[in-house]
């Protein structure tokens, strides 16, 4: 258990028969009445965010969260295969759990969420950025653009995004999981 004063981002709470980590919050004093906490909290399940007002100094029920490092492996109907980086034991995860699926190649690293109480699954991350080999993208032509021109790359992961016109084919670039936007150049 745990008061609104204990309130932090990314704490994991039960909620509504439900698991939510805190979003945003903020405390509020307003100059008639009792104090109370603003809060977006975003369902660990669903995905879903909602908005809740709590009294200032009201208890909650915390949920014990765990992340720990696995290995992708393959893709199957199911979802995708993972291994334990400790134990070497595999858990296979629905494809809506996995945020950034398209930049994911076999051996890659993630960090998966578990409910420790409970065991299941939450979510799978990757890393903020990746490299990747960009397989095909058409040549710039020079004086043929203005300023920060960008063109599309396929990726060796099969995934099209937008790089400048000056990345070339069999490049490698970094890029950033979160937006899946181009970063910079692997050097």
């Amino acid at each position: 258990m745990a008061s609104t004063a204990d309130f932090k981002t990314g704490l994991c709470l039960n909620f509504k028969n439900d698991l939510f980590t805190i979003v945003d919050f903020q405390h509020v004093k307003p100059g008639k009445g009792p104090a109370f906490v603003r809060s977006k909290l975003k369902s660990l399940t669903t995905g879903r965010v909602i908005e809740n007002t709590f009294t200032a100094g009201e208890k909650v029920d915390t949920a014990r969260i765990e992340t720990r490092p696995h290995q992708y492996l393959f893709k199957e109907e199911s979802g995708y295969t993972f291994m334990d980086s400790e134990n070497f034991e595999q858990v296979t995860i629905p494809s809506k759990l996995v945020s950034g699926f398209e930049f994911m190649k076999e051996g890659q690293e993630v960090t998966i969420l578990f409910h420790a109480e409970t065991e299941k699954a939450l979510s799978c991350e990757l890393p903020p950025f990746v490299p990747l080999q960009v397989t095909y993208t058409e040549p710039a032509v020079k004086g043929n653009t203005s300023s920060n021109a960008m063109k599309s790359a396929t990726l060796e992961t099969g995934a099209v995004i937008n790089v400048p016109m000056f990345i070339e084919q069999d490049e490698w670039i970094r890029v950033d999981t979160r937006d899946g936007t181009y970063y910079e150049r692997v050097k």
